[in-house]
């Protein structure tokens, strides 16, 4: 694992943070999506010779992370396509605006494919990225998320989670019976707790910690109280 001197942070603490920065330092969140899958982004290209890469994008921020990756890869000279879990839509805020950008750099969005086209586009692909679920995430993944993840998994491809393995608990690092099988986690502001927890080795491989621009005043005064 990579890692740095931060202490592992909970799923409530990762929450608090984000609430801060948006709150008391007025950091807008697109500002912070932008910098998590520009960093993300940027660490992909430096393990990986540019490439076919599909990424796995939810319905939430995970997934709009996963838009900023993909049109930052998209620049760095890299075949992108996106399967999204979700139409325009059904996304809204930071997620629905990066969905558009996407969209609008010409960058191949399939939808909620079936699982036939689902399987087919993962088996063409060099590079799969989960941004499926992040660390909010609670309980099994379940429809075309378990589809998307079971069939990733089947894959020779290299894995890159974005944040967090989808399937695996942030705080218990219990995974599902579908979780995603990463060589590579690039995790967001510091590891999350469950990292070092039970199975979690099996499925978060290499992890990699990403600054996203939130202060280090913010972080120092945080990690104290």
């Amino acid at each position: 694992m990579i890692t740095t001197s931060r202490p592992a942070m909970t799923r409530e603490q990762v929450r608090q943070i984000d609430e801060i920065a948006l709150r008391d330092y007025s950091m807008p969140g697109i500002m912070l999506m932008e910098n998590a899958g520009h960093g993300a982004a940027n660490f992909i290209n430096q393990q990986s010779s540019p490439a076919k890469a599909t990424i796995l994008c939810g319905g939430g921020n995970n997934g709009g992370d996963g838009y900023v990756i993909g049109r930052h890869l998209q620049t760095l000279g890299w075949t992108v396509e996106i399967v999204s879990m979700a139409s325009e839509n059904r996304l809204f805020g930071d997620a629905k605006t990066n969905f558009i950008i996407a969209k609008k750099a010409l960058i191949p969005i399939k939808i909620n494919p079936d699982p036939d086209s689902l399987r087919s586009t993962l088996r063409d692909s060099e590079v799969i990225i989960d941004a499926l679920l992040g660390t909010g995430s609670a309980g099994p993944p379940r429809g075309t998320y378990r589809d998307a993840i079971k069939f990733a998994n089947q894959q020779r491809s290299v894995k890159y989670a974005v944040d967090i393995p989808s399937g695996l608990d942030c705080d218990t690092g219990i995974a599902h019976d579908l979780t995603f099988r990463a060589n590579y986690t690039i995790t967001f502001v510091a590891e999350k707790i469950g990292f070092n927890k039970n199975n979690a080795d099996d499925f978060v491989g290499v992890v990699k910690v990403i600054d996203i621009g939130v202060p280090k005043k913010l972080l120092d005064d945080f990690l104290v109280r």
